[in-house]
């Protein structure tokens, strides 16, 4: 099982830019759908962006246009860039995989690994 770590979540004002990091302890490259979801209190974990081993990318309505996601293959290192930060994105985000080619879900059931989440704070 791949164990993953996040990285790079801090508090910043609105309108502002975080990336997050998710190191791998194994390469994910042409095995593994990898994803970001986020979590706040009270309500269900929710994706964020997915990068199947296909290469394309989805990314949920609410965070088109602002969020990327990438991958260093080299490193294992997966990233969410975040750009246009607002209030609602303030969350727990979690890196996930799953060994799945050209596969993936919205779902956070179907990923069966999780990394330890790190907290974003969106001010006004």
């Amino acid at each position: 099982q791949v164990q993953l770590v996040e990285s790079g979540g801090g508090s910043v004002q609105a309108g502002e830019s975080l990336r997050l990091s998710c190191t791998a302890s194994e390469s994910f490259l042409n095995n593994y759908c990898m994803a970001w979801f986020r979590q706040v209190p009270g309500k269900e974990r929710e994706g964020v962006a997915i990068l199947p081993s296909s290469g394309r990318t989805y990314y949920a309505d609410d965070v088109k246009g602002r969020f990327t996601i990438s991958q260093d293959s080299a490193k294992n290192i997966l990233y969410l860039q975040m750009n246009s930060l607002k209030p609602e994105d303030t969350a727990v985000y979690y890196c996930a995989a799953k060994v799945a080619s050209n596969a993936y879900s919205w779902s956070s059931e179907w990923y069966k690994a999780w990394g330890q989440g790190t907290q974003v704070t969106v001010t006004t």
